[in-house]
């Protein structure tokens, strides 16, 4: 391939290259061509892009990674798995040398030396119907040749990304047939920047100019909260304004950019002065008439000049109907945004959740009228609902601390295994490991003591002052009970049902080794930071704390959940009870009970079991690798509560997701594979912890597997093999 084919100066794009330079670089090529003043550029064509995944056999590995499963079948957890793995694979992968001695040449002759910007340019995006803004990388303030290099790498990482990915699937556009094209721009560095939209989205009527001191990336990112002018699109006219709240900017450092005070702005009044606004409302309709349409224009204004770093159109208006493009960039949260998060998370809701389980474990309910019963359990099924709310809205975006972190350290790392950097984030304190470890010391009781274990097979509870008796209590009241708010519900059972039989196989089997030695976490966390250094060193500190208390977060949040629910659940517990010997039912208390069944949730939507006699071929499932680790034995496919309950030591456990409610099993497998996916849901944050392979997202799994297979759990690579090594079919042998 010749030079041109993958670098090109900016003026020799033609206005139909959009397979060559992207809609970015040809928008740009054209503002340049039309007299508009814009960064010294080179383009890096999608022929470089292709000359590197082709090298490195790149696109059979990613196909490989999106077809584990059916795009369209697949949780955005299980999109962001694979997006982190190919993420990976383009940061390992070696440069070809003549594409490497291509780029090399074409930038040594200055442009690499200065500051510069990495703008994403896909083939595929910019286009009158859809607007990839956000969803691909761009780097500002980037140095060096090597580095250059090394940040074009990620903007190509970057078309695989969680969020892009989404949007091509909403847009019907083929992962197989995207490219991405490359800008590389001399830093401008501009007193005011902003984004300019020639269109209102929100109103035709209106134009709107945003802009924010120093670079345009503090607006990009949302770290600086920008002047807003709401403009008359015929006369230019300003028919509202929004100053600035706080005066700061974000500005080059070193390398990378820093928000610093802005001391130039002696006021709110917006960093556009004089006629600077009207000279700029000019130049963006201008670029609108040339386009054809209404434009996104992003500028930045240095030595009283505008110049113009891109433009594209506007997809998202009033009348534009379904773009979701918004939701997808809301999948990346900043490290300032998910601080904020966790402050509220940790000193809010947390205590609250704590206090309110405990105020209603206090409520004596057996003194309860029938009606004001009834009363009660609506009231906790509202502070349920309440809790639910808050979960999805702010518990579940927490975990993108992971995602982040992960981000982080794979970039600058580029480890073997994509998932290394989990290694610094198990061994945390969580609730559930606590639970299980009191579950432990429990059963630990009944292995060491004969006649407890005899009585307790009989069914025979110890009187209420024996040690194991008030261990068992002490556990009731600070978890509930397993039996109910997991294992099923039933009238009349002892605290004790399930939870007993649990800890009778627990005793059995022989004592929990533990979770193995981390690969020498500490000095993971040593390399780790050691790749910052000054202040960037303390936010790689303060990342990896908040990643810790996000992945803890992901365990926590449920057992917070499943103590307030346990509290609706033994309400409705005793309500149950007085209706099945009440001569005239209350009407109000037999219309709560019906509302809120006594279920453990365990049961799903997933496909039924074969039939018993269906013979099964030795064959491999696929899904995400989640746990390393192998390991071989019979499957227990946990459907319902009961399968809870005749749950062996060393089985597998198959099931659609391990709900942090009933990890209490965990310490008996000796795997775990789910039908949903993701490295960050709770079966496989509980089998990182306890160093078990695991699974996840394996759509077949429970149509396929039946309670007694013999399956072979491969954590490394993803897969579950079915049957015996030599091949044999599987004979149904349910121990249950």
């Amino acid at each position: 391939m010749s030079v041109e084919a993958f670098v090109l100066p900016l003026d020799t794009v033609a206005p139909d290259g959009l397979a060559q330079a992207g809609g970015k670089g040809c928008n740009l090529a054209r503002l340049a061509a039309e007299g508009l003043r814009v960064p010294p550029t080179l383009v890096v064509t999608a022929a470089a892009y292709r000359r590197f995944v082709e090298a490195n056999g790149l696109e059979d590995r990613i196909l490989l990674e999106l077809n584990r499963k059916a795009f369209e079948d697949m949780r955005w957890e299980e999109i962001w798995d694979a997006a982190l793995r190919i993420r990976n694979l383009f940061l390992r992968a070696a440069w070809p040398s003549d594409l490497k001695q291509t780029l090399v040449q074409a930038l040594r002759p200055g442009l690499a030396d200065g500051p510069t910007v990495i703008r994403s340019s896909a083939t595929s995006e910019d286009s009158a119907g859809a607007s990839f803004a956000g969803l691909h990388e761009s780097y500002v303030n980037i140095r060096g040749l090597g580095s250059v290099l090394e940040h074009v790498r990620k903007v190509w990482a970057s078309l695989w990304s969680d969020a892009a990915l989404l949007y091509r699937q909403e847009l019907g556009l083929s992962p197989a047939r995207s490219d991405m094209a490359v800008l590389v721009q001399t830093l401008i560095p501009g007193t005011c920047s902003g984004v300019a939209f020639s269109v209102n989205p929100l109103d035709p009527r209106q134009a709107v100019v945003e802009a924010v001191p120093g670079l345009n990336q503090g607006l990009v990112d949302g770290r600086i909260q920008p002047a807003r002018w709401i403009l008359d699109r015929d006369s230019g006219e300003v028919l509202a304004f929004t100053p600035a709240d706080e005066h700061e900017a974000v500005l080059p450092d070193e390398q990378g950019t820093v928000v610093r005070a802005a001391p130039s702005l002696p006021d709110r009044g917006g960093c556009l002065k004089g006629q600077a606004l009207a000279r700029l409302f000019g130049a963006v309709r201008e670029i609108e008439a040339r386009f054809g349409g209404p434009q996104d224009v992003e500028w930045t204004l240095a030595d009283e000049n505008f110049t113009f770093l891109q433009a594209r159109p506007i997809t998202a208006t009033v009348d534009g109907g379904r773009d979701q493009r918004g939701w997808y960039l809301s999948l990346r949260r900043s490290y300032d945004n998910l601080c904020a998060l966790r402050r509220k998370i940790e000193s809010e809701f947390i205590p609250e959740m704590v206090h309110t389980a405990e105020a209603l474990a206090q409520t004596d309910l057996e003194a309860l009228t029938d009606a004001d019963l009834a009363a009660e359990i609506k009231r906790r099924g509202d502070i349920n609902h309440h809790w639910g709310n808050v979960y999805y809205a702010e518990f579940i975006p927490f975990a993108h601390g992971v995602r982040l972190f992960g981000q982080v350290y794979n970039d600058a790392l580029k480890p073997r295994d994509p998932y290394a950097f989990a290694t610094l984030l198990t061994a945390t304190p969580m609730e559930s490991l606590a639970r299980n470890r009191r579950l432990e010391g429990l059963a630990d009781r009944v292995r060491g003591d004969a006649d407890l274990a005899e009585s307790l097979r009989q069914g025979r509870l110890p009187a209420a002052d024996h040690p194991f008796q008030r261990a068992l209590d002490e556990f009731l009241a600070a978890y509930g009970d397993l039996s109910s708010s997991v294992t099923g519900d039933r009238a009349g059972d002892l605290p004790g049902g399930n939870l007993i039989a649990l800890l009778i196989e627990m005793a059995a089997a022989p004592q929990a080794a533990g979770r193995p030695a981390a690969m020498a976490p500490a000095r993971a966390e040593a390399e780790f930071l050691a790749c910052f250094k000054g202040e960037e060193r303390q936010w790689a500190a303060g990342l990896l704390d908040l990643a810790r208390a996000s992945y803890r977060l992901r365990d926590d949040d449920n057992i917070h959940l499943g103590r307030i629910e346990a509290q609706l659940r033994r309400a409705v517990r005793v309500g149950s009870r007085r209706l099945e010997s009440a001569v005239a039912p209350d009407s109000a208390l037999e219309e709560m009970v019906a509302r809120f069944p006594l279920s453990s949730g365990l049961a799903s939507a997933s496909p039924a079991p074969p039939p018993k006699t269906a013979a099964l071929k030795a064959r491999q499932l696929v899904g995400q690798p989640a746990g390393p680790g192998l390991a071989r034995g019979r499957a227990r496919v946990v459907r319902s509560s009961d399968d809870l309950g005749r749950f062996r030591s060393g089985e597998i456990l198959i099931c659609d997701a391990v709900d942090p409610n009933m990890t209490f099993v965990v310490p008996l497998t000796a795997g775990i594979v789910e039908r949903r996916g993701g490295m960050l849901i709770h079966g496989a944050i509980i089998a990182r912890e306890y160093g078990l392979p695991c699974v996840t997202g394996v759509p077949e799994i429970m149509r396929f597997v039946a309670s007694g297979d013999v399956v072979t759990v491969d954590g490394y690579l993803g897969i579950v093999i079915l049957g015996n090594a030599d091949g044999d079919d599987n004979a149904r042998n349910d121990r249950g």
